[in-house]
């Protein structure tokens, strides 16, 4: 009943369906804390180039410079071609780069087990939201996610032909491996795990040193277009980083070791990002995947443990299994050593998200060909996992478009989940509350005695594009929160306590209030009413 042929149709049906969502719902997602900067910086990367490389302006722009614009410079030459509102336009594109980073997850697993391991694969991380609703705003993170994802790809396909790999397939990893360079030097992941695998490959595959020597030398040779290629995307799309060879270990250096004041919270703890324990990202992976994703990791490990002696009889797949565990391990395990700060849950290893979802993939379709002789087993593993993706998928309905802050039942409800884990980091529910607030007011704009409009001053607990690309005439934002009439504050790390007003509208989900619009008036009316001498205080 359930042949290849089904499952690759239920595949493309479920990418069918994702493209419709991104197609129906990628307008209704707010602008994310970075997206100004950043989109600066590509706007500044295209100066850049259309000054004949004599415009340095993007180098000297905050410390942007220390990332690569691959995804920033493609955005800021699709706003002078698309008739698509800036903002939305971005998200549409980092939603498409999230569409691609499935499919290559898709065909990662389809290659380690078939139709059935690829369409688990594609339903887990189309119900996962930290990459699903992700998708739409972490204009960094998904997009090198996806980028890591097809360098695996092609990684793992390179496994299966050294040490003479075709020219097309060197060509095509190089391309993956210097759009990640192109966006962040973390792209240097993927060259690790080449060389880590190229040199395990020459050990388990070559017997002699002096075999194993020709072999690693054949590699290294047939790998070099890849590194020019690498290269070559790397310095159109990060030309500082080319600019000195200094530049690359800059900034893995300031990535590792952020040198700014920041709290972040787990598990109810608040701490500064400098201090968060070991352990931080394990935890957090652990509560904001779907239940079914940990299911399907459990199933994985389950069986690896009582199969292991037969490794040997399947050494053809050995090496591309390897190169998937590495790609989902390492940086974790690299993470738990070199401690770094860290906040906003998971975001900066967003691109562990898709081999984790392969393997978890994997390792549902794998325990339900161990339950083979146990149908009854095999029944209730289906209906189960057929009602834990259902109750993903209502939550996430009930979050939207708000499925990014999303979390499993580890967490506890979500209302304790949302006081105790990071919630809405982006102030994505700005949008909602821009909104409330231009309802709740007057549409008429206020005038003074010349009846000229005096526009409301509006304080905004985030960037303050995210107030004024959806505020109308009627409000300006201001920096001088003290002098506000409005205050527009998300929930998360109690932003919404820091300035005082009345409640006049709130952004809620599943019962959490994610943002709130404060009303300051009758408070700025009694700090300016003049005291009369005398009068008790």
């Amino acid at each position: 009943m359930f042949t290849p042929s089904v499952f690759r149709r239920l595949s493309l049906a479920l990418f069918a369906a994702l493209g419709l969502f991104i197609a129906f719902t990628f307008f209704q997602y707010g602008i994310s804390n970075d997206e100004e900067v950043q989109h600066i910086y590509g706007r500044l990367l295209l100066d850049f180039y259309s000054s004949g490389f004599t415009d340095h302006s993007a180098f000297e722009y905050r410390n942007l410079f220390l990332y690569g614009g691959l995804f920033d410079l493609i955005a800021a030459l699709l706003e002078r071609i698309l008739p698509i509102w800036v903002w939305d336009m971005r998200h549409l594109l980092s939603a498409l780069f999230g569409l691609a980073g499935i499919i290559a997850s898709y065909k990662i697993a389809r290659r380690l087990r078939g139709e059935r391991a690829g369409f688990f694969t594609v339903l887990l991380l189309a119900i996962t939201g930290a990459w699903s609703g992700a998708m739409f705003t972490h204009t960094k993170d998904v997009p090198f996610a996806t980028c890591m994802a097809w360098a695996l790809y092609y990684t793992m396909l390179i496994m299966e032909k050294l040490p003479h790999p075709p020219l097309k397939l060197t060509i095509k990893l190089g391309v993956a491996v210097g759009c990640a360079l192109g966006l962040r030097i973390g792209g240097a992941f993927a060259v690790i795990y080449l060389f880590l695998l190229l040199g395990l490959a020459g050990l388990i595959q070559v017997k002699g040193w002096q075999a194993r020597l020709r072999y690693w030398l054949n590699s290294v040779i047939h790998l070099i277009p890849a590194g020019i290629v690498a290269f070559i995307l790397m310095a159109i799309f990060w030309p500082w980083g080319v600019m000195s060879p200094e530049n690359p270990l800059l900034a893995a250096k300031s990535f590792s070791h952020f040198a700014f004041s920041m709290l972040t919270i787990m598990d109810g703890r608040v701490m500064p990002i400098g201090d968060v324990p070991r352990y931080y990202l394990p935890a957090y992976l652990l509560v904001r995947l779907p239940e079914i994703f940990l299911l399907g990791l459990l199933g994985l490990v389950l069986i690896a443990a009582t199969r292991l002696h037969k490794l040997s009889t399947h050494q053809d797949k050995f090496l591309p299994w390897l190169a998937l565990i590495i790609a989902a391990v390492f940086p974790i395990a690299f993470n738990v050593i070199d401690k770094p700060a860290l906040y906003n849950g998971i975001r900066h290893f967003t691109f562990v998200v898709p081999p984790i979802a392969v393997l978890a993939g994997l390792g549902l379709s794998l325990s339900w060909d161990a339950l083979h002789s146990f149908p009854r087993l095999r029944k209730g593993l289906t209906v189960g996992c057929a009602a834990l993706c259902l109750l993903t998928l209502a939550t996430l309905w009930r979050l939207h478009p708000y499925e990014y802050i999303y979390y499993n039942n580890l967490a506890g409800s979500m209302a304790e989940a949302e006081e105790e884990w990071e919630g809405d980091y982006w102030s994505s529910s700005l949008r909602e509350a821009a909104d409330i607030l231009e309802e709740e007011i007057s549409s008429k704009p206020r005038r003074d005695a010349n009846g000229e409009i005096v526009p409301y001053l509006v304080a905004v607990c985030a960037e303050n594009i995210q107030g004024t690309a959806y505020l109308d005439n009627r409000f300006t934002v201001t920096k001088n929160w003290e002098a506000a009439d409005f205050y527009l504050s998300t929930t998360n790390m109690g932003c919404d306590d820091v300035m005082k007003g009345t409640t006049i509208g709130e952004v809620e989900r599943m019962g959490v209030v994610l943002a709130v619009v404060k009303d300051r008036r009758q408070l700025l009316a009694h700090q300016r009413k003049p005291r009369i001498p005398g009068s008790a205080h």
